[in-house]
């Protein structure tokens, strides 16, 4: 295991109310202790409702708050509904996942997440950009060439990287506890990067997260990859014991 720094990133999807802010209190604390031992990032990414009282209520920052999704329209508009990076990015969101495989499933394309992806970094929105191959795509051999294309499709040349972690979400693997084999999970991540070098201007390292169905066991496993740069949580971290465990036993 390397020293370099690792994200731990919690997508709480469609869950929370403003009592849940005891979760982000709980796993706040324990972010302390633990970033006096290693170098690690903590984000949350949870409900629109919830990030601007969350963002008044934690006091003491050890962690960053986020969202999950936005309207590709950047200011305001005739949107019934929708809520834009401007709007969140004054509501104290500092992160947004986009791209996510579940939205995909509801009809978002590489274009449209282009236009979020270029609208969030306008708004200076850390981007966590979600790619990843469903079942029939990775029994066809088709995981390096959807991967590229979603990429490619996604960013344009000119679009700054540097503010994007690349999170790889293998659809088969979200909420099904089947995760990837380790060797293949390593020149998965291995192909992103260079992909990423490759075709864009990179200041630094480029940063590429796991996800699917990350938990507090198998999550020892991730910790012989050293190329994995961390992890994006689902349902685990809607617990803070479970996401705090996930944390303690890759560092045990």
């Amino acid at each position: 295991m390397t020293n370099k720094l690792k994200y731990f990133i919690g997508n709480w999807k469609m869950f929370g109310d403003f009592s849940s802010f005891k979760i982000v209190h709980k796993i706040n604390q324990f972010s302390h202790k633990l970033k006096n031992k290693h170098k690690i990032k903590i984000i949350l990414c949870v409900p629109n409702t919830l990030i601007y009282f969350f963002r008044k209520k934690l006091k003491t920052k050890y962690i960053s708050l986020g969202v999950q999704n936005c309207h590709s329209q950047q200011d305001y508009g005739p949107f019934t509904g929708a809520i834009s990076s401007l709007m969140l990015k004054k509501a104290g969101a500092e992160y947004i996942i986009l791209g996510h495989s579940e939205n995909r499933a509801e009809g978002e394309s590489n274009q449209l997440i282009k236009k979020k992806i270029l609208s969030s970094l306008k708004q200076k929105l850390n981007i966590i950009f979600c790619i990843g191959e469903t079942f029939n795509e990775k029994k066809a051999g088709k995981t390096f060439s959807i991967l590229k294309k979603q990429i490619r499709n996604s960013l344009a040349k000119n679009f700054n990287v540097n503010k994007i972690l690349f999170a790889y979400e293998p659809v088969w693997s979200i909420g099904t506890n089947k995760i990837p084999k380790i060797e293949e999970l390593e020149k998965i991540i291995k192909f992103i990067k260079n992909e990423i070098k490759k075709n864009y201007k990179v200041k630094k390292d480029v940063k590429v997260l796991y996800g699917g169905s990350v938990n507090s066991n198998n999550i020892r496993l991730f910790s012989f990859i050293p190329q994995i740069d961390g992890f994006l949580i689902g349902g685990a971290s809607q617990s803070s014991k479970k996401f705090i465990d996930i944390m303690k036993n890759y560092y045990k």
